[in-house]
């Protein structure tokens, strides 16, 4: 658990860490070099399933390029805001409160802070601009599955992130968001898995604050 933690806490691998990808043809789609493919699914359709989402619920598996794994619980809500809260053996949160991404370590009593623009997060958090902006279409080879490139060619330092969506009438915008996969400047490549997605529930924005460690060590429940 030492290696994913020190991945956690390096600031643009920690961000670009929350990142997680599908068990299935996805992660092979995501290899391919391949033009933009717009047969069924399209960039407006992953913008709108992403904005579509008012709030969302939903467990997170992530895996480190070691493939070292940790779980968590991920809550999102519009405009911006977004908690991971990790299992009891990893002392982190991240939070975003609609204007900047903090990651609190409770092992080592610190808070450190970005703008949500210099995060691969900014795709989830602000759709319209990042995945409109920056995105590209993948080939996945799959009409039900969608797969979108975005990153920023001004700016690599910032790293790239890969969003999947899969054909789900229910979900908003009639695909659902199950994995996303992070690739940071240094070429550290995390991915992450969705579950249990809930879309429509009820979340306080309290649910985006945190304790402050540097004056309390123990971490909130």
């Amino acid at each position: 658990m030492t290696t994913i933690k020190s991945t956690l806490r390096r600031p643009l691998a920690g961000l670009a860490s929350l990142a997680l990808i599908g068990a299935v043809p996805v992660a092979g789609a995501i290899a391919l070099p391949a033009p933009a493919f717009a047969a069924s699914g399209t960039l407006d359709n992953a913008v709108a399933a992403l904005r579509g989402i008012e709030t969302m619920r939903a467990d997170f598996t992530q895996t480190d390029r070691s493939g070292q794994t940790v779980r968590g619980k991920m809550t999102l809500k519009r405009p911006g805001k977004i908690r991971f809260e990790y299992a009891d053996d990893v002392p982190l949160l991240i939070v975003s409160n609609g204007k900047s991404l903090t990651m609190i370590d409770y092992e080592v009593n610190q808070v450190q802070r970005w703008p949500i623009s210099n995060s691969p997060l900014g795709a989830l958090l602000d759709p319209n601009r990042d995945v409109k902006k920056y995105g590209k279409l993948r080939n996945t080879g799959n009409p039900d599955v969608l797969s979108v490139e975005v990153r920023d060619p001004n700016k690599p330092e910032y790293g790239m992130i890969t969003l999947i969506f899969v054909r789900n009438g229910k979900a908003p915008g009639g695909w659902e968001l199950t994995n996303w996969v992070a690739l940071d400047a240094q070429n550290n490549r995390t991915t992450v898995r969705l579950a249990n997605q809930r879309y429509g529930v009820s979340v306080s924005n309290s649910t985006f604050t945190y304790k402050d460690p540097r004056r309390a060590s123990r971490r909130p429940r």
